[in-house]
């Protein structure tokens, strides 16, 4: 905390100025972001059935280590970084819901035009913070871009039940979540070794 003191009008006031020394919450987002959306893409490429593993992997690091993340921007006062992280962190727990409530009896089938609708919006959303990165690095800027077309071939692939697309959107899904965790771990690797380490643009 630094404390001056400043004259105005005769009055002497403290001037408080707090700095912030918490640590930086994006690299905790953008794994969290990256690996889950790897896992669930190596099943859209046909690696693996759909399982517990990305039901518990999408509730508890893709969504609430998003989540926190997404908090802990808030209060640095990244309007970007927590309308990503909250976004994107509830996106994944509603994914879950979306394939587990019908499982549980909680709802009907999922129709495949809910679903659709379902992906349009978050591929709106996806492509407009595509769009919002073109003002900040180009690391991000190759996230969001591969986000938005991952997006634009689920829809694609649930609309028309190929299952080729839905391969091919995995393929781009794996990448995406590759080049979140280059960013997330860039960022701590920079900060740790002082030094530009890895080039994030």
């Amino acid at each position: 905390m630094l404390v001056s003191k400043v004259t105005e009008n005769n009055y002497i006031k403290d001037a408080i100025r707090i700095a912030d020394t918490t640590a930086n919450p994006a690299p905790l987002g953008l794994l969290a972001f990256g690996m889950t959306t790897v896992l669930l893409n190596l099943h859209n490429a046909g690696f693996f059935a759909m399982g517990s593993a990305i039901f518990a992997m999408g509730i508890f690091f893709g969504g609430i280590a998003q989540i926190i993340a997404g908090i802990m921007e808030w209060k640095k006062n990244n309007t970007f970084g927590t309308t990503a992280f909250i976004s994107y962190g509830f996106f994944w727990i509603s994914l879950v819901g979306l394939i587990l409530m019908p499982v549980l009896g909680w709802s009907g089938p999922l129709q495949k035009e809910a679903l659709v609708s379902f992906l349009t919006l978050w591929g709106l959303f996806s492509l407009v913070m595509f769009i919002i990165t073109l003002k900040l690095s180009k690391a991000l800027q190759v996230v969001f871009g591969l986000l938005t077309v991952l997006f634009l071939l689920l829809i694609a692939g649930n609309m028309t039940g190929s299952v080729a697309v839905l391969q091919i959107a995995g393929v781009v899904g794996i990448i995406c979540g590759l080049s979140a965790m280059y960013t997330g771990l860039g960022q701590v690797m920079n900060e740790v070794y002082k030094e530009q380490v890895i080039r994030l643009g």
